[in-house]
């Protein structure tokens, strides 16, 4: 995310020994230099429990939003079964933890992201946080932290008392697709954009993946109603998404293809979200499917920078990558 005063911030989840593991934090970087440099991270949200996901959102002048969300101990220790110095952890996690602890999570910093003030917790959780509307408000697209198969709820926060207020939501009228990790953009003239992963009903009852790809819904009241949700990609191009408006209006908006040949894509419209020309790599023959949730920023010379994380092999730990590139227009 490009701050107000102009460094960047990577969020990410690091420390982590598995996929599901209660040392995760959820961490950021600084780029002082146009993303020559970057910081060793430091943790921003670091509970008892597995934080991950860590979102990031601007407002105001100097404010910054880290969000992040967690795992109940009984599913951490699922996942680690046969590791014993997790289990051990694991098992010093009282009940009083997870009642203080356990959901979606977010820290507000009010100097550009050099500190930050007490954890608050939010009903609804989404991967790349909330956004700032042109008129201050803040909207959080997410999910449900106790059902992922109720839709994508719309909140408004408050940044001042933290908390949120139900706004919309947007659902799909085929109920074996399952929507979640959205994120969502503000146009010049209003106009809400949402970009959604959207996977089978089935894969959550132990049933193959035979989705998981982008879907879009527009909002043109603010974000009270939505479009039903319109498949972007074929049915396993990829996700989730992020979505930016380019100084020159392009809409870009990024995605991990978890299928051969293993990548990061983009797809740019010229149109404000009516046609999208898809599937542009930007990184592509990684070495495996464990890879995405890209996020871009533009420079001001025009250079766009997509982080995202991916690996060099199973069983190795994963890495926070960037590419540079432009829009050849």
């Amino acid at each position: 995310k490009l701050l107000q005063d102009g460094k960047i911030a990577v969020g990410a989840s690091g420390f982590r020994l598995e996929h599901v593991c209660p040392f995760g934090k959820s961490v950021i970087s600084y780029s002082f230099d146009g993303g020559e440099t970057y910081t060793l991270p430091a943790p921003v949200i670091d509970t008892p429990l597995d934080d991950r996901d860590a979102g990031i959102c601007t407002f105001g002048k100097s404010g910054v939003i880290v969000t992040s969300f967690n795992n109940s101990a009984q599913m951490q220790k699922e996942y680690n079964k046969d590791n014993s110095y997790v289990q051990s952890y694991l098992d010093t996690i009282t009940a009083e933890d997870e009642e203080k602890y356990l959901g979606a999570t977010f820290r507000i910093s009010r100097d550009c992201g050099i500190t930050f003030g007490k954890l608050h917790r939010s009903p609804i959780t989404s991967p790349h946080g909330p956004i700032q509307l042109r008129n201050g408000t803040v909207l959080w697209a997410g999910t449900r932290f106790d059902d992922i198969f109720a839709g994508i709820e719309i909140h408004r926060l408050n940044t001042e008392t933290c908390e949120t207020e139900p706004l919309g939501k947007i659902t799909s009228s085929d109920k074996s697709v399952v929507l979640n990790e959205p994120y969502m953009i503000e146009l010049p003239d209003g106009k809400l954009i949402c970009h959604i992963r959207a996977e089978n009903s089935e894969l959550f009852n132990g049933g193959d993946e035979t989705m998981f790809t982008v879907f879009q819904s527009v909002s043109v009241d603010g974000g009270k109603t939505w479009s039903e949700p319109e498949m972007l990609l074929d049915r396993t191009g990829g996700a989730p998404a992020h979505l930016i408006q380019l100084s020159s209006g392009e809409l870009v908006s990024v995605y991990g293809r978890r299928k051969k040949p293993y990548g990061i894509m983009a797809m740019v419209s010229l149109d404000e979200g009516e046609t999208w020309q898809t599937d542009i790599p930007l990184c592509e023959n990684l070495a495996t499917d464990d890879l995405g949730y890209p996020t871009t920023v533009e420079l001001k010379d025009g250079t766009l920078i997509t982080v995202f994380y991916d690996n060099e092999g199973e069983d190795l730990p994963c890495r926070i990558r960037q590419q540079k590139w432009k829009l050849i227009r």
